[in-house]
């Protein structure tokens, strides 16, 4: 029995890395267009990465690294002991902060901001697989530092893409108190939340602004890709935000990103941030994470390029999308800040279910633009 269970399982595999071929090739045949009277990024198909922006590798180099991305690490990568704070001291030290500005790593780019007494949820993804076909695909290593019964009442929701370790379908029916959240997405993805009941969703285009439970936040542009099924590639947008506080206080919430020159623009326009939430892992094999993720240094690299301070990884330690070891990201990231001559503490490596309180940077003045370029 056991058998036929792993020969479906593989047959399962084979069929979908050639359906996946089998769209990419279909998708390389033909070029986006840029759509008439519409920003760079826009396209007559969907929407495309900011000029000047790297490329990844063709299809066909691609290909012999889909398989064993597409299905995760098959078990391979397991979470050492240590690195995630036990349940009940994690919701502890989490109502020990009495609603002061802070944030708690649930796992993965799953973080809970208090801001301004408000409540923020990022990227919300607490399933144990990230697949459109679970058991299949790329499984969860570590539980969420906070079960998702256990979070406080939520009041915004943000995503920053469609793929499946950061749009959790399953997640985002599941949240509490749903009609009292906004949820904030990028072009494309609102009616995932209005149909599950949200009181408020803002759809938001690059450079665009919403004020939602007394915050400010405004998508920007960022180095990624969307796709939720074999024939669907970038048709909906993706969105890195800046979130700003009546206090000032400026947070930057990164999604999934490549390096490029965009983010040095970036700081042109908006200033700087107190705190940066960056990812930092699923950066190997570079064949197929080129273009879409950002090796350590340079994640470090973009934090810097957005004048940001406190420096947060993120995107590690949480399920197995990379073939690098369990710390390499985290290593390579405090690394890169040192040579960098970072202070180690502007650079934080947090367990999963830590909270750390956020706190405005030495110099206020460095961080005064508006969110809005």
């Amino acid at each position: 029995m056991r058998q036929k269970a792993g020969f479906l399982c593989r047959l399962g595999q084979i069929s979908t890395v050639v359906l996946l071929a089998t769209a990419a090739l279909i998708a390389a045949c033909s070029t986006p267009e840029h759509q008439a009277g519409a920003p760079y990024h826009h396209t007559t198909s969907g929407f495309r990465n900011p000029e000047g922006s790297p490329q990844g590798y063709s299809t066909w180099e691609r290909l012999p690294a889909l398989g064993k991305h597409i299905f995760g690490r098959l078990g391979e990568l397991e979470a050492p002991p240590g690195n995630v704070v036990p349940p009940v001291e994690a919701l502890a030290s989490l109502k020990a902060m009495n609603g002061a500005d802070s944030i708690t790593w649930i796992g993965h780019m799953t973080a809970l901001l208090r801001l301004n007494g408000k409540v923020v949820l990022t990227d919300p993804w607490f399933s144990q697989y990230a697949s459109p076909i679970a058991p299949l695909g790329p499984q969860r290593i570590a539980a969420p530092g906070i079960a998702i019964e256990d979070l406080p009442p939520i009041d915004i929701v943000i995503v920053s893409h469609s793929h499946y370790d950061h749009l959790d379908l399953d997640t985002i029916a599941r949240l509490p108190n749903r009609e009292d959240i906004t949820a904030v997405v990028p072009l494309g993805l609102g009616h995932y939340f209005s149909e599950t009941g949200y009181g408020r969703v803002v759809e938001l285009d690059w450079r665009e602004k919403t004020q939602a439970a007394g915050l400010s936040i405004t998508a920007m542009p960022v180095i990624h890709w969307s796709k939720r099924s074999f024939f669907d590639k970038n048709d909906t947008l993706w969105a890195a935000y800046a979130i700003e506080a009546p206090n000032g206080l400026r947070v930057y919430f990164g999604g999934d990103a490549e390096y490029g020159p965009v983010y040095k623009t970036l700081r042109d326009q908006l200033g700087g941030f107190d705190a940066a939430i960056l990812s930092v892992g699923a950066f190997r094999p570079r064949v197929i994470m080129q273009g879409n993720h950002c090796i350590p240094e340079t994640c470090l690299q973009i934090g810097l390029d957005l004048d940001a301070h406190t420096l947060i990884a993120m995107h590690w330690g949480t399920i197995g999308l990379g073939s690098e070891g369990f710390w390499e990201p985290v290593e390579g990231f405090r690394a890169a800040g040192r040579k960098a001559e970072i202070a180690d503490d502007r650079i934080w490596i947090m367990k999963i279910g830590e909270t750390r309180k956020l706190s405005a940077r030495p110099d206020p003045a460095l961080a005064s633009k508006p969110a809005t370029p």
